[in-house]
Order: C-alpha cells, then sequence, then structure tokens
C-alpha cells in the first residue's frame, strides 16, 4: 500500500476544511445551549421585525361571523338533501320515523 505525500498545501486545506467544521460544530453547541436554558430566540441572521398584528373592531368581527355563519349555513342546505337521500337509499325508501332513532 503506497502511502499519500503529505505535502504543505494538503495540510493546510486539511486545517481550512476542520477549521470551518470547527466553527458549524461550536455554532450547533451554542444553539443547544441556549435551548438548554430556556432562551429560545431566533437566529441573529434575520433582520425582519415582526408587525404588531391588526386590531379588528367590534363591528368588522360582528361581520365576519356572520358572513361565516351565512357561509356554513349555505354548505348545510346543499349538504342535507343528499344526507336525507342516503338515508332512503340505505333503507330501501323507508321514512325516516321507521329508523331507531328517528330522522
Amino acid at each position: 500500500m503506497t502511502q499519500l505525500k503529505l505535502t504543505d498545501d494538503i495540510l493546510a486545506a486539511a486545517l481550512e476544511g476542520f477549521a470551518i467544521q470547527k466553527d458549524r460544530i461550536d455554532a450547533k453547541i451554542a444553539e443547544i445551549k441556549n435551548l438548554l436554558n430556556g432562551s429560545h430566540t431566533a437566529p441573529d441572521t434575520t433582520t425582519e421585525v415582526a408587525r404588531p398584528r391588526k386590531k379588528r373592531s367590534a363591528a368588522v368581527r360582528r361581520k365576519m361571523a356572520l358572513a361565516q355563519r351565512a357561509r356554513y349555513a349555505k354548505l348545510r342546505q346543499v349538504a342535507e338533501p343528499t344526507l336525507k337521500r342516503r338515508i332512503l337509499e340505505v333503507y330501501g325508501g323507508e321514512a325516516c320515523g321507521a329508523m331507531v332513532g328517528g330522522c
């Protein structure tokens, strides 16, 4: 088996590579230590500042709730006939009163 000659260039490149790996490992160690200490902070690389959440007035919230109820009522109206039709198919066209629990 032949042995490689370790030149100064090879040793310098290896040293540089290991230094980069050491920096990455040190950063991970610091991150884990912060998690253990309970100081969970975002990395310093992000510079965006989160804007405060926009508050809505009571009138706007009421309008949103009414619109949501209207959408849900519309969905129930569409789904209800198909459910009754399915019940009639399952029970052979019998009225809902013939079922154990009724409709």
